[in-house]
């Protein structure tokens, strides 16, 4: 695997505790079916991303409660450039402080990949590479999905969406908002452009004043985090409204 400069950069955020899941072992490794966990799912798009030519360095934010997760990436040598980062516990105990962490090892466009969301649809496994490509000229893409609950919303980076002659946009955005009236999705992955790039962590941080405003959206049918609702996950897909 080359260790040159990266295309693309893509932070795998995994340091978190995964209280909201609510089970006694790390919420990636929850299995989805025999030898695929939930991580593999969510990283479908990222190896597509690899195998479509691109030059791909996976940054995985981790601590040492996550030692398990760190193991079972291992079979990602084949695909991707993989570096390991311990959380800079002088940031923020959050995904902003995971995100702060990682940036210094970050080059060319960077994408913010969670680990507890796998996407649904047929072609999702492709968004990522089409939202590398759809950055400008705002300096952002993200892959959402629409028709949420507003419950859900609430605990997710809400998103309105629009159209655009371009295609679809980002009109407004609020990561977790306290009213989710006037939101019509949620981004799953959020990719940045390397001028955009310092501004990732701003997306994590409750409030609306989010750097998203403008971005391409690339859309999917739908998809599943993991960290809302135990093993079961929620599911946030067209006629969830």
């Amino acid at each position: 695997m080359s260790t040159s400069s990266p295309d693309v950069t893509v932070i795998l955020p995994c340091a978190g505790f995964g209280v909201r899941f609510g089970a006694p072992y790390s919420k990636e490794l929850h299995s989805l079916e025999p030898g695929v966990c939930v991580i593999d799912r969510s990283l479908e798009p990222v190896v597509e991303l690899a195998r479509s030519g691109l030059t791909v360095r996976l940054v995985v934010v981790f601590r040492t409660h996550k030692l398990d997760v760190v193991g079972h990436l291992a079979s990602y040598a084949r695909d991707l450039h993989m570096v390991f980062v311990y959380q800079d516990d002088s940031l923020e105990d959050n995904l902003s402080g995971a995100i702060r962490t990682a940036l210094p090892l970050a080059e060319g466009r960077v994408a913010l990949v969670l680990p507890d969301i796998t996407l649904i649809g047929p072609g999702s496994e492709r968004s990522l590479v089409e939202a590398v490509g759809r950055t400008e000229p705002s300096g952002w893409c993200v892959v959402a999905s629409r028709g949420h609950d507003p419950d859900a919303l609430c605990e997710l980076g809400a998103l309105r969406l629009g159209a655009h002659e371009t295609g679809t946009r980002v009109l407004a955005a609020e990561e977790k908002p306290l009213c989710p009236d006037g939101f019509n999705a949620a981004w799953a992955t959020v990719v940045a452009s390397p001028r955009q790039a310092h501004r990732l962590p701003e997306i994590a941080i409750k409030g609306p004043d989010s750097p998203l405003v403008g971005a391409s959206a690339v859309e999917v049918a739908g998809f599943i985090n993991f960290n809302t609702a135990g093993a079961g996950g929620a599911v946030a897909e067209p006629g969830r409204t």
